[in-house]
């Protein structure tokens, strides 16, 4: 759901063995189990980090992330909960935002020791929007009243996020406190595949509303693609399906870039006719004009696939990201500001702006290719130079959690 008022190398990446992450349970004085720059989940070996020591990669993702909080981490609403408040959004609080919230507060604990309470005000939102057609769901959209509305269902982002969030919360802190995240977390990844996956696609649906009688059952937006959350849902439920949906959508990644953006590796805002011969849109499907185009949702999608290529290795999701990489780095010879809003699939640019949220995603393809150190210094420059923009909640929420990637701090629970 568009929530914006405005507006290749051949060679894979080694596949990394992933350390096991020390039990939630075994942290002594119930503080966080991985806390922020502990650095216990590897990447892929040879990902690329920024340059510069560790220790300094780490404080400059802290100082974004307090400036991300005290612009849109609230407490608005009373009842003891927590906002991420988008105030460049259709409306004050998105779901999108709130999935945002809860996945980034467990990921900075450790540096921020409110983060289990902001965590847990924020889930406290999230129980009390449920969608209309499933309570474990959370409904999109909610006014300045904190009430749901605009017909109180989902947004496929939003939830994928709150999942993944919750599966967090549950290393980080265990299940036996206040809330129990795993049960939370477990009913939240089975009511997304009854509600929110096309049955015979395997595919993200665009929300719980749009069922097998509705015209747009058979589309599905890029920016849902979450194959890291999708292996994460996987060894959380034991759940062999969440393997069928990781890889068709990792097929489809590989096939529209290969059929529609084979010198880019770009993908539309959203996919039609997912049940024959999935295509960009022909024009406006759900948004605007540019729904066929790399736009205000596809620009996430370098940032969603890279970070399954550096925390997995998967051969399909490095070659994507490497697509992407290649392209971008070319097209804008090495310069971050170049980096506009909105491409068409062969690469040319609609449009001139500059935000965040098309530039920070391409820092995460950049740690694929060994040749792009350069490149990646670059993007990391320009992303701790940005200030967090207090009216731009979207494009700083995508600029945070690129940086925590690139930064070594993110990982899967």
């Amino acid at each position: 759901m568009h929530r914006l008022k405005s507006a290749l190398a051949t060679v894979a990446l080694a596949p990394t063995v992933l350390a096991l992450l020390p039990a939630a349970s075994a942290t002594a004085a119930g503080g966080p189990a991985v806390p922020f720059g502990s650095h216990t989940f590897p990447y892929a070996a040879g990902t690329l980090r920024p340059g510069g020591a560790q220790s300094s990669l780490d404080q400059q993702v802290i100082d974004k992330y307090n400036a991300w909080k005290a612009a849109f981490l609230k407490q608005n609403c009373g009842n003891g909960w927590y906002e991420v408040l988008s105030p460049d959004a259709d409306h004050p609080y998105v779901a999108e935002g709130q999935g945002y919230g809860m996945v980034i507060t467990a990921l900075m604990a450790g540096a921020d020791p409110g983060a289990k309470t902001a965590f847990d005000g924020l889930l406290k939102f999230v129980l009390a929007h449920p969608s209309v057609n499933n309570p474990d769901l959370l409904a999109a959209e909610q006014n300045a009243s904190c009430r749901s509305v605009d017909g109180s269902d989902s947004a496929t982002d939003g939830d994928l996020d709150v999942a993944y969030g919750l599966l967090l919360a549950d290393r980080q802190w265990g299940s036996t406190g206040t809330y129990d995240y795993k049960g939370l977390a477990l009913e939240h990844i089975d009511a997304i595949k009854a509600s929110e996956i096309n049955p015979s696609t395997h595919l993200t649906l665009l929300g719980d509303w749009s069922d097998s009688g509705d015209s747009l059952h058979y589309v599905t937006r890029s920016s849902d693609w979450m194959i890291d959350h999708f292996r994460a849902f996987r060894s959380a439920t034991g759940d062999a399906a969440w393997d069928t949906i990781r890889t068709a959508h990792q097929n489809l990644i590989t096939s529209q870039q290969s059929r529609y953006a084979a010198n880019t590796g770009l993908l539309a805002d959203f996919v039609v006719n997912t049940d024959s011969t999935p295509k960009p849109a022909a024009g406006q499907v759900l948004e605007s004009p540019h729904d066929g185009d790399y736009g205000w949702n596809a620009c996430r999608d370098p940032w969603r696939i890279g970070t399954d290529a550096v925390t997995s290795g998967d051969a399909a999701s490095l070659a994507s990201a490497r697509k992407l990489n290649a392209w971008i780095r070319s097209k804008t010879g090495g310069n971050p500001g170049a980096v506009v809003t909105g491409y068409r699939l062969n690469g040319s640019a609609f449009d001139s702006g500059t935000d965040m949220a098309f530039t920070a995603p391409f820092v995460v393809t950049a740690m694929t290719d060994p040749g792009s150190q350069a490149w990646l210094d670059a993007l990391w420059s320009k992303l701790v130079a940005t200030p967090i923009n207090p009216s731009l909640y979207y494009g700083g929420s995508v600029q945070l959690q690129t940086m925590i990637v690139a930064s070594g701090n993110y990982w899967r629970p």
